[in-house]
């Protein structure tokens, strides 16, 4: 197996690969790969297990050196044990492959399933309740994907449409009118990404955020393309995003079918969608349920409480 994780700071390279190499070394030793190591990468190959283990601990060495100037030995040896003892074999090799960049790992059969379809799938379409962690998944898994260079792009797009308000009626340019519409993707994207990280892939189009709508007349080639709150899309808007899918790209759309916010009487395009295209050879649909909600656990209750009287939940 081989996996390439991008050094977030070229400024910490020295600190992250230690005095001498001490930390390449020590790593390399530890779970038996190799290391080669570039100006803003480190390519590591080997054993599925050794070369997923091996990627935790460099995920997590750049994120203490957010916050100090250099780790000590003692930790570094820390880090190697728990990436040792942290073997998550019911997981299995697909999951770890994908989300070894990260420090997210999928909670229960409902997100292993969710996960593993993105990763077998061009296409997948994720239906659950709030707090399912639909949106934040597939962000995780699209991060994973541009830190280890299987994609140059993430694209996260959003229907425009809440509870009656139109973009018009919002101060600002185009950009801060869509801002509090996009909110929930920066909120998860947050979780993965430092913020100068995400200020410089949005300033080289790395990561893109975009109103559904502008999504006509486009074809996203080696991209993630992650759509939240599908049900609130039209059956146009809808076959207009998913026949944006270029080549080499995932394709990923996220929404709870119990709730919508068009207007009376139009029918939402994302339960058209999971209808026609359940069963399509490349495509997945999978459904999340309220026992896997992975918020507060009272979120659970409040799904429960509004579900059996009818109402929808945002």
């Amino acid at each position: 197996m081989e996996l390439t994780v991008s050094i977030e700071d070229p400024s910490v390279r020295t600190a992250l690969f230690g005095a001498a190499d001490r930390n390449l070394r020590m790593i390399r030793a530890a779970f038996d790969v190799r290391i080669s190591a570039r100006d803003e990468s480190i390519h590591l190959s080997g054993d599925e297990a050794g070369v997923s283990r091996a990627a935790r601990v460099f995920e997590r060495l750049q994120r203490a050196l957010r916050s100090v100037p250099h780790v000590s030995e003692d930790y570094l040896k820390e880090l190697i044990e728990d990436a040792r003892l942290d073997a998550r074999p019911e997981a299995g090799s697909l999951v770890d492959a994908l989300l070894a960049a990260t420090t997210v790992t999928p909670k229960g059969e409902g997100q292993r399933r969710y996960v593993e379809a993105i990763a077998a799938h061009d296409i997948t379409l994720c239906v659950g309740p709030a707090g399912t962690g639909k949106t934040y998944l597939a962000v995780a898994v699209a991060v994973a994907l541009l830190k280890s260079h299987r994609i140059k792009r993430i694209v996260l797009v959003r229907p425009a449409v809440e509870a009656g308000e139109k973009l018009g009626f919002l101060p600002g340019d185009m950009q801060a009118k869509v801002n509090p519409y996009l909110r929930p993707l920066f909120d998860a994207m947050g979780d993965m990404l430092s913020f100068e990280q995400i200020r410089r892939f949005m300033q080289n189009d790395v990561i893109e955020v975009l109103p559904l709508a502008f999504m006509r007349g486009r074809t996203l080639n080696s991209a993630a393309i992650i759509l939240d709150e599908a049900q609130n899309a039209t059956a146009m808007q809808m076959l207009m995003f998913l026949t944006r899918l270029g080549h080499h790209s995932k394709m990923i759309a996220t929404g709870d079918d119990s709730q919508s916010d068009l207007a009376d009487g139009v029918a939402t395009g994302f339960v058209d969608a999971v209808r026609r295209l359940q069963g399509v050879p490349g495509i997945a649909v999978v459904r999340l349920e309220r026992s896997d909600i992975v918020r507060h656990p009272l979120v659970q209750r409040v799904v429960e409480a509004y579900g059996r009287n009818g109402n929808a939940v945002p």
